[in-house]
Protein backbone atom coordinates (compact mmCIF):
# COMPACT_ATOMS: atom_id res chain seq x y z
CA UNK A 1 0.00 0.00 0.00
CA UNK A 2 1.44 3.14 -1.47
CA UNK A 3 2.39 5.67 2.05
CA UNK A 4 0.80 9.20 2.57
CA UNK A 5 2.11 12.55 0.66
CA UNK A 6 2.41 15.68 2.39
CA UNK A 7 2.23 18.82 0.69
CA UNK A 8 3.21 21.92 1.48
CA UNK A 9 0.27 24.46 1.00
CA UNK A 10 0.11 28.59 1.16
CA UNK A 11 -2.56 29.52 -0.69
CA UNK A 12 -0.76 30.56 -3.14
CA UNK A 13 -0.70 29.65 -7.15
CA UNK A 14 2.17 27.83 -7.41
CA UNK A 15 1.22 25.64 -4.34
CA UNK A 16 -2.16 25.25 -6.18
CA UNK A 17 -0.06 23.58 -9.32
CA UNK A 18 2.24 21.38 -7.02
CA UNK A 19 -1.44 19.98 -5.29
CA UNK A 20 -2.50 19.42 -9.04
CA UNK A 21 0.59 18.15 -9.96
CA UNK A 22 0.44 15.35 -7.04
CA UNK A 23 -3.00 14.75 -7.37
CA UNK A 24 -2.68 13.81 -11.21
CA UNK A 25 0.57 11.82 -10.63
CA UNK A 26 -0.49 10.17 -7.35
CA UNK A 27 -4.20 9.86 -7.72
CA UNK A 28 -6.53 8.41 -5.16
CA UNK A 29 -3.52 8.80 -2.67
CA UNK A 30 -3.45 9.81 1.21
CA UNK A 31 -2.43 13.31 1.70
CA UNK A 32 -2.07 15.56 4.43
CA UNK A 33 -2.31 18.97 2.92
CA UNK A 34 0.25 21.17 5.69
CA UNK A 35 0.04 25.24 5.79
CA UNK A 36 2.78 26.56 8.02
CA UNK A 37 2.31 29.70 9.93
CA UNK A 38 4.42 32.09 10.97
CA UNK A 39 2.96 33.30 14.34
CA UNK A 40 1.98 37.17 14.59
CA UNK A 41 4.26 37.42 17.40
CA UNK A 42 7.19 36.16 14.99
CA UNK A 43 5.93 38.74 12.28
CA UNK A 44 5.91 41.87 14.16
CA UNK A 45 8.85 41.39 16.83
CA UNK A 46 10.88 44.04 14.84
CA UNK A 47 8.12 46.62 14.81
CA UNK A 48 7.15 46.22 18.15
CA UNK A 49 11.21 47.02 18.90
CA UNK A 50 10.92 50.15 16.97
CA UNK A 51 7.58 51.33 17.24
CA UNK A 52 6.08 49.14 20.59
CA UNK A 53 3.38 47.64 18.82
CA UNK A 54 2.06 44.56 20.44
CA UNK A 55 0.10 41.52 19.79
CA UNK A 56 -3.37 40.23 21.24
CA UNK A 57 -3.77 36.23 21.74
CA UNK A 58 -7.05 37.88 20.00
CA UNK A 59 -5.04 38.75 17.32
CA UNK A 60 -2.84 35.60 17.28
CA UNK A 61 -6.24 33.83 17.04
CA UNK A 62 -7.09 35.26 13.73
CA UNK A 63 -3.67 34.47 12.19
CA UNK A 64 -3.81 30.48 13.45
CA UNK A 65 -7.67 30.62 11.88
CA UNK A 66 -6.67 31.87 8.76
CA UNK A 67 -4.08 29.34 8.37
CA UNK A 68 -6.83 26.63 9.19
CA UNK A 69 -8.78 28.20 6.43
CA UNK A 70 -5.92 27.78 3.60
CA UNK A 71 -5.21 24.29 5.01
CA UNK A 72 -8.84 23.20 4.67
CA UNK A 73 -9.17 24.96 1.60
CA UNK A 74 -6.15 23.34 0.08
CA UNK A 75 -7.46 19.91 1.36
CA UNK A 76 -10.80 20.20 0.05
CA UNK A 77 -9.09 21.15 -3.56
CA UNK A 78 -7.23 17.53 -3.59
CA UNK A 79 -10.10 15.66 -2.09
CA UNK A 80 -11.94 17.36 -5.77
CA UNK A 81 -8.71 16.28 -8.03
CA UNK A 82 -9.26 12.45 -6.47
CA UNK A 83 -7.00 12.64 -3.47
CA UNK A 84 -7.86 11.35 0.09
CA UNK A 85 -7.07 14.32 2.08
CA UNK A 86 -6.97 16.17 5.60
CA UNK A 87 -5.68 19.35 6.44
CA UNK A 88 -3.12 20.13 8.91
CA UNK A 89 -1.80 23.66 10.06
CA UNK A 90 1.17 24.16 12.36
CA UNK A 91 3.00 27.10 13.63
CA UNK A 92 6.48 27.57 12.93
CA UNK A 93 7.05 28.21 16.32
CA UNK A 94 11.10 28.23 16.55
CA UNK A 95 11.33 26.34 14.16
CA UNK A 96 11.42 27.18 10.41
CA UNK A 97 8.40 26.46 8.10
CA UNK A 98 11.16 23.52 5.98
CA UNK A 99 11.96 22.20 9.39
CA UNK A 100 8.35 22.06 10.76
CA UNK A 101 7.29 20.78 7.31
CA UNK A 102 10.20 18.16 7.67
CA UNK A 103 9.11 17.04 11.03
CA UNK A 104 5.64 16.50 10.10
CA UNK A 105 6.56 14.42 7.33
CA UNK A 106 8.62 12.32 9.96
CA UNK A 107 5.86 12.24 12.39
CA UNK A 108 2.79 11.02 9.71
CA UNK A 109 5.86 8.98 8.19
CA UNK A 110 5.02 10.76 5.00
CA UNK A 111 6.55 8.55 1.54
CA UNK A 112 6.91 11.72 0.01
CA UNK A 113 7.17 15.91 0.26
CA UNK A 114 5.60 17.96 -2.33
CA UNK A 115 6.13 21.05 -2.60
CA UNK A 116 6.00 24.29 -4.94
CA UNK A 117 8.62 26.34 -6.37
CA UNK A 118 8.47 30.47 -6.99
CA UNK A 119 11.37 30.19 -8.79
CA UNK A 120 13.02 33.11 -6.67
CA UNK A 121 16.29 34.29 -7.49
CA UNK A 122 19.50 36.86 -7.04
CA UNK A 123 18.65 39.01 -3.94
CA UNK A 124 14.93 38.05 -3.69
CA UNK A 125 15.45 34.74 -2.88
CA UNK A 126 18.47 35.57 -0.60
CA UNK A 127 16.39 37.73 1.04
CA UNK A 128 13.53 35.87 1.08
CA UNK A 129 15.25 32.10 1.04
CA UNK A 130 13.38 29.41 -0.41
CA UNK A 131 10.84 27.08 1.60
CA UNK A 132 11.19 24.52 -0.75
CA UNK A 133 15.05 24.41 -1.43
CA UNK A 134 15.71 24.29 2.10
CA UNK A 135 13.13 21.20 2.17
CA UNK A 136 14.80 19.56 -0.40
CA UNK A 137 18.50 20.13 1.28
CA UNK A 138 17.42 19.14 4.65
CA UNK A 139 14.66 16.70 4.39
CA UNK A 140 14.95 12.87 5.22
CA UNK A 141 12.62 11.59 2.40
CA UNK A 142 12.08 12.46 -0.89
CA UNK A 143 10.93 15.24 -2.09
CA UNK A 144 9.04 16.25 -5.15
CA UNK A 145 9.40 20.53 -6.24
CA UNK A 146 6.89 21.28 -8.86
CA UNK A 147 7.94 24.56 -10.65
CA UNK A 148 5.55 27.75 -11.02
CA UNK A 149 3.42 27.51 -14.13
CA UNK A 150 5.01 30.30 -15.12
CA UNK A 151 8.72 29.54 -14.42
CA UNK A 152 8.07 26.36 -15.92
CA UNK A 153 6.58 27.97 -18.79
CA UNK A 154 9.61 30.27 -18.80
CA UNK A 155 12.09 27.40 -19.10
CA UNK A 156 10.18 25.65 -21.60
CA UNK A 157 10.35 28.92 -23.74
CA UNK A 158 14.03 29.72 -23.51
CA UNK A 159 15.43 26.61 -21.15
CA UNK A 160 19.04 28.72 -21.43
CA UNK A 161 17.79 32.21 -19.81
CA UNK A 162 15.07 31.00 -17.43
CA UNK A 163 15.78 30.50 -13.92
CA UNK A 164 17.05 27.67 -12.47
CA UNK A 165 16.14 28.46 -8.81
CA UNK A 166 14.04 26.11 -6.43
Amino acid sequence: MPGTLLIAYDGSADAKTALEYAAKTFPGREAVVLTVWEPLMAQMGVAEAFVGVTVTDDEESVVEKGAAQVAESGAQLAIQLGLKATARWESEGARSASETIDELADEIGAELIVTGSRGLTGLHSLLVGSVSAKVLRHARRPVLVVPSAHLAKARSEDPDSASTAA
